[in-house]
């Protein structure tokens, strides 16, 4: 099976590429993820995550687009139709999950793969449901199988990998709008 994996980082890409290599399957990874700001965090993620790919001999293609003004527009225009306030989660990650989803869906339509799946899969911080909702929406759409796995038992054992192998590690889930309630908080 030809199978691709959005990745949004190292630290998340770790435990779930191991997992699927014990199921018999290595991914090639994909990245696109616009939603990341601010630039500098956006491109310490980007880098980190091609390191992991070289050091584990992944294929990793980039759909590499800072995308602060296509992620904010895009969430002020369209978002979900649910809120009066689209910057607020579960709207604005409804959004995001659908771009990004939607882009690794159409990449590996049009690049042969079978399957497709994300390591958003593994945070404890995500949305599972929505997840899993509109990677099979989008897998229909472009007749791929969507492979969900519940990876969040892997995740403290990824995170502890990751700063072992001293990978850039973030403090929020990437958009402005994470950073300012991470950082609001203290």
């Amino acid at each position: 099976m030809k199978f691709l994996l959005h990745a949004c980082c190292a630290p998340c890409s770790v435990q779930c590429v191991q997992a699927f290599k014990e199921e018999g399957l290595t991914p090639d990874l994909f990245w696109y993820n616009p939603n990341i700001h601010p630039y500098t965090e956006y491109r310490s993620r980007r880098d980190t995550l091609s390191r992991f790919a070289m050091e584990e001999g992944l294929n990793l293609f980039e759909e590499d687009e800072y995308g602060l003004r296509l992620f904010l527009a895009g969430l002020y225009c369209g978002g979900d139709g649910a809120s009066n306030h689209p910057w607020e989660s579960p709207a604005r990650c409804v959004f995001c999950y659908k771009l990004r989803l939607g882009k690794a869906a159409a990449y590996a339509a049009a690049n042969g793969y079978d399957a497709f799946s994300t390591t958003l899969l593994i945070s404890p911080y995500q949305n599972h449901d929505l997840i899993k909702e509109n990677g099979e929406k989008f897998a229909a759409q472009y007749r791929l199988e969507f492979i969900y796995r519940d990876f969040r038992p892997r995740f403290r054992e990824g995170q502890r990998l990751a700063r072992e192998r001293e990978y850039y590690m973030q403090k929020y889930c990437g958009c402005v709008f994470s950073e300012e309630e991470r950082y609001a908080k203290n």
